[in-house]
């Protein structure tokens, strides 16, 4: 599974995020990628994930992709990134 971690401009909030999600996925057992992008390169690297994970102003930008997108209010709540995921997971 390939999750993008996605943020307005450079990287460091997308990482924050990307180290979160995969503290939550280890925590969940869950095997997955997450990868960290800024929105330019989003979108090419949305095409072949299943989840991207971004802000609700962050959204839209995103585009048309296969991929669920799922707002995330707080990038350190690993709470919310906990319940978000959990509901996106396949069984």
């Amino acid at each position: 599974m390939k999750i993008v971690a996605v943020c307005g401009m450079g990287i460091g909030t997308s990482v924050l995020l990307k180290m979160n999600a995969e503290k939550v996925l280890r925590t969940l057992g869950v095997d997955a990628e997450v990868e960290a992008a800024d929105i330019g390169v989003a979108r090419g690297m949305s095409r072949d994930a299943q989840i991207v994970l971004t802000s609700e102003e962050l959204a839209p930008e995103i585009g048309d992709v296969s991929a669920e997108v799922i707002i995330i209010d707080n990038f350190f709540d690993l709470e919310e990134i906990t319940t978000k995921l959990k509901a996106a997971l396949p069984e």
